[in-house]
C-alpha cells in the first residue's frame, strides 16, 4: 500500500509553525509496512484543499490529513473533504457525543462553535478523540482511504495509535508486510566519507535500502528492509548491520540510533563509574547533554564552568604558572582542569574543554575551532588538541562537546583514539 500525508493550515504553509506531524505519521505508517511516497502542505483555502484531496485520491491507497478540524471559521478541512467526495456535510451524533464527553471531563459547556465540529462529510466514520474537542473521521474518496486528524500533535498522536493503526490493520486483511529500520549513530567521519565506506552495501544486500541523515555533528546510517516474512527480514538486517559496523569501525558508537551522551552514560553506569566536568569554551553544554539523559544522577557528580583564568585557578586548582606559560587553550591546562574536576568531586573520570569557539579570538597558532580536551582518571591524565574548520560559535561548541564525550566513550571502552 502507498500512502501520502497532507498538512493543512496557513501557519504551516508560511513556516510560522514547523510541521512535525508528517514525520511522526510517516514513521508510524512505515512501521506497519506501508510505503509513504509523498508529503504535502496546503493553506487554509477550501478550493485548494479540495483539489489536492482529489489528486491524492487518484494515486494513493491511504492518506493522513492533519489540521483544520477546530471550531473556528478558518477550520475548513471537513467542508473541503465533503467537496472532494461530492457529498454534503451532515450532523454526526457520534461526533457530538465525543465532543460532549470530552468537554464534560474538562468541566466545560458545549457552545455553538463546538457543534460545527460535529458536521462531518456524509458517508464518513467518526474517529474518537479522547484528548481534545475535534473528532477525526475516515472517508473514502475514489480508491483512497483518507484519515482526517486534528493538527495538535498530542491529539494527532493519540488518534494515530487508537484510531488509525487499528483501521489500517483491518485494511491490510492479513497481508501485512514488515518495514524494519536499523539506525547506526556515527561520529568523526564526514557524510561523504561514511558514504564511501559503505559503497558496496546495496550491491551485497540488494533488498536493503541505505540512507544517511546528518544532524550535526552526528551522521546516522539508516538501513531499511521490507518483507512479508519478519524473521527473514530481521536476519537480513542483522547481516547488513554487521557489514556497516565492520566498515565504519569505532566511528560507529551506537547500533540503536542513540545519542553520544546516552551511550557515554550507559558505559559509566555499566562500569559503576562517575563523571565530573570542567568546561570553559563549551559553557556547560557537555553537562547539559549528560544531564538531559534520564537517570544521569547515577553517574554525574559535578560541573564547573570555569570561563575565566581566575576561576580555573580558584575552583579547579589549575596552576597559575601553567596558565602563564601555556595559556588557557593548551593541553597542559586541559589536563589540570580535568584532574581538578575529578579530584574535587571524587569522581572516577574527569573531562575538560578549553578552546576558541569564535567567531573572533583566534590567532595563527590557535585559530578559531581549536579546542584542548582533557580526560582524567585516578591513574593518568591525557589531553588532546583538535582544530575544527567551523567559524560558527554554536557549531564549534557542539562539536567540542561531542568530541569530549567521544573521548570519554573511547576511554570507557578501552579503545585508542582515532583521528577525528
Amino acid at each position: 500500500m502507498k500512502a501520502e500525508t497532507l498538512a493543512t493550515g496557513d501557519e504551516i504553509l508560511t513556516g510560522a509553525v514547523i510541521d512535525s506531524n508528517s514525520a511522526y505519521i510517516a514513521q508510524k505508517l512505515e512501521e506497519t509496512g506501508i510505503e509513504v511516497v509523498r508529503h504535502g502542505c496546503v493553506g487554509d483555502n477550501i478550493e485548494a484543499i479540495a483539489a489536492i484531496l482529489k489528486e491524492i485520491s487518484t494515486r494513493a491507497d491511504l492518506a493522513v490529513i492533519t489540521g483544520g478540524l477546530g471550531p473556528t471559521l478558518d477550520d475548513i478541512t471537513a467542508d473541503a473533504a465533503a467537496r472532494a467526495a461530492g457529498v454534503e456535510l451532515v450532523f454526526d451524533r457520534e461526533a457530538m457525543s465525543c465532543i460532549e464527553n470530552f468537554l464534560k471531563t474538562q468541566g466545560r459547556d458545549v457552545i455553538a462553535l463546538n457543534k460545527k465540529q460535529a458536521m462531518l462529510p456524509e458517508g464518513s466514520e467518526c474517529l474518537f478523540n479522547s484528548v481534545g474537542t475535534a473528532p477525526g473521521f475516515v472517508l473514502k474518496i475514489s480508491r483512497c482511504v483518507f484519515f482526517f486528524l486534528p493538527g495538535v500533535p498530542s491529539e494527532m498522536r493519540m488518534m494515530i495509535s487508537d484510531g488509525v493503526l487499528p483501521w489500517i490493520n483491518k485494511l491490510q486483511k492479513g497481508k501485512k508486510s514488515f518495514s524494519l529500520v536499523k539506525t547506526i549513530s556515527t561520529f568523526g567521519l564526514a557524510e561523504a566519507a561514511v558514504n564511501e565506506r559503505l559503497a558496496g552495501l546495496t550491491k551485497k544486500f540488494p533488498k536493503i535500502k541505505l540512507g544517511l541523515r546528518a544532524r550535526f555533528p552526528i551522521i546516522y546510517v539508516k538501513l531499511y528492509v521490507r518483507g512479508k516474512n519478519k524473521e527473514k527480514a530481521d536476519i537480513l538486517l542483522e547481516k547488513a548491520l554487521e557489514f556497516v559496523l565492520n566498515k565504519i569501525g569505532n566511528f560507529a558508537f551506537s547500533a540503536d540510533g542513540e545519542s553520544m551522551e546516552t551511550v557515554a552514560g550507559s558505559l559509566l553506569r555499566k562500569e559503576k563509574a562517575t563523571i565530573a566536568v570542567a568546561e570553559s569554551c563549551t559553557g556547560g553544554l557537555i553537562s547539559n547533554l549528560l544531564t538531559n539523559v534520564p537517570g544521569s544522577s547515577d553517574y554525574f557528580l559535578f560541573s564547573g564552568v570555569t570561563y575565566s583564568n581566575k576561576a580555573k585557578i580558584k575552583v579547579l586548582g589549575v596552576s597559575e604558572a601553567t596558565l602563564k606559560k601555556c595559556g588557557a587553550v593548551h593541553e597542559e591546562t586541559a589536563k589540570e582542569m580535568a584532574d581538578g574536576a575529578r579530584r574535587i568531586a571524587g569522581a572516577t573520570y574527569g573531562i575538560s574543554t578549553s578552546g576558541i569557539a569564535g567567531p573572533g579570538g583566534g590567532t595563527n597558532e590557535k585559530p578559531v575551532g581549536t579546542v584542548c580536551i582533557g580526560v582524567a582518571t585516578a591513574d593518568s591524565v591525557e589531553a588532546y588538541r583538535f582544530n575544527f574548520q567551523f567559524n560558527e560559535r554554536s557549531r564549534n561548541k557542539m562539536i567540542f562537546s561531542i568530541t569530549a564525550l567521544d573521548l570519554l566513550r573511547r576511554q570507557l571502552l578501552g579503545k585508542t583514539s582515532e583521528t577525528h
